[in-house]
């Protein structure tokens, strides 16, 4: 039996229709919306009788523009809420969803019967009190002087809706316990890879006669902790192993640069032939490592895509799942500890063949759009109807 397609008004800071914001992941959620539960309209971005002051937030310099916006939001809350509640009161939506920005959703008040849903990887207050978030230097003076405030306002905004989608069972036990969310409002469902799905995995078999590529993916060569995969590979090598290292995303400084390194500084996977080069380098390579501090990686998403294991750290919300996907090691780990991983498995080359066979069945099951778009579809319809219920017994 076909359902009803929703009528789905779409919230966030920026437009999903710009596919290079939120690292593609805006649009895959908008994309998934309308592909799988409904009729999606995207809000304006715009702040009602406070746009002036949005644009000169925009005009500033992008690390104070980043950091004073959200911030602004919050404070402003009421005024920019207007607007939106008055195209509500005009759509004549089932659900207002918000993604990413949790400030948009504030102050907004809902019409009777409107289903509120919200996504997104993080919230401030959780990353900032995370290892994630204490790996990373503050440098808005006065952020400290507003943690309380602001946490204030998550809470506010959060009590507001009626389903909370994480992607990550980190940040779903995390809001729980810190702000105190009834669980039956909190549910599990991760994101998927931001690229189309590719074909199955040829074999790449991992020998020790033959080169172990490493890969490293990510705009900021420290923070993807690229110079620990440099030194992984180096260890690699120093045992005998030929060991080479693929960067896409940045450029790694002179000392993490050598004839074993391959660097494509940029790769826009919205040109045919970047994309090709993308996947190519994830097909052909061993293993992706990414000691990173982040809150999820949709890079980690796209590896077991191609079922292609991941070396990473074991925080955050990373979606690598020890033995399934690759391996999350406890924080400290160093390229010594990384090292040994592989060398385990040019060991064994079985248990790596049968580690890159779950990683792409991770993918297929759970870590792509489809299946996060199906799963939230249902969870809005059931939502909704419970909603229609209510109203009805109300009215009775």
């Amino acid at each position: 039996m076909t359902r009803e397609r929703l009528r789905i008004a779409y919230l966030c800071d920026m437009s999903p229709l710009d596919r290079t914001l939120y690292s593609g992941g805006n649009a895959r959620i908008h994309d998934a919306l309308q592909k799988h539960a409904g009729d999606v309209t995207i809000l304006p971005q715009t702040w009602a009788r406070a746009e002036p002051v949005r644009r000169l937030i925009h005009a500033m310099p992008e690390a104070l523009n980043l950091r004073a916006r959200w911030r602004a939001q919050y404070a402003l809350r009421r005024v920019i809420a207007r607007g939106i509640e008055a195209e509500l009161q005009r759509g004549g939506y089932d659900v207002l969803f918000g993604a990413y920005a949790l400030h948009a959703l504030a102050g907004v008040r809902t019409p009777t019967g409107m289903v509120t849903a919200f996504t997104s990887d993080a919230t401030q207050t959780v990353y900032r009190l995370s290892e994630v978030g204490r790996a990373h230097k503050r440098v808005f003076v006065v952020g400290p002087l507003l943690d309380k405030w602001v946490e204030r306002r998550e809470r506010a905004a959060l009590a507001q809706a009626d389903l909370l989608l994480w992607p990550s069972a980190w940040l779903k036990d995390a809001v729980t316990a810190r702000y105190g969310v009834d669980p039956g409002r909190n549910h599990l469902v991760p994101w998927g890879a931001n690229i189309a799905t590719p074909p199955p995995a040829a074999s790449n078999t991992l020998r020790r006669d033959a080169p172990v590529r490493l890969l490293v993916i990510g705009r900021n060569w420290s923070a993807k902790g690229g110079p620990e995969a440099f030194d992984t590979m180096m260890e690699l090598r120093a045992q005998g192993v030929d060991a080479r290292l693929t960067v896409i995303g940045c450029q790694p400084p002179r000392v993490h640069c050598n004839a074993h390194v391959t660097v494509h500084s940029q790769l826009n996977k919205a040109v045919p032939a970047d994309l090709a080069q993308f996947n190519a380098a994830l097909a052909e390579a061993h293993f992706m490592v990414m000691p990173s501090f982040e809150s999820y990686g949709f890079a980690f998403c796209e590896a077991a895509a191609h079922g292609l294991p991941s070396l990473c750290l074991r925080v955050g919300g990373v979606p690598v799942r020890d033995g399934i996907t690759g391996h999350a090691l406890p924080p400290g780990a160093d390229a010594a500890d990384f090292a040994q991983k592989i060398l385990g498995y040019l060991d064994d080359p079985a248990s790596y063949a049968r580690l890159c066979q779950s990683a792409r069945e991770e993918f297929k099951t759970q870590l792509n759009w489809d299946s996060w778009g199906q799963t939230t579809a249902d969870l809005l319809q059931e939502a909704v109807a419970r909603k229609r219920d209510g109203s009805s017994d109300t009215a009775a």
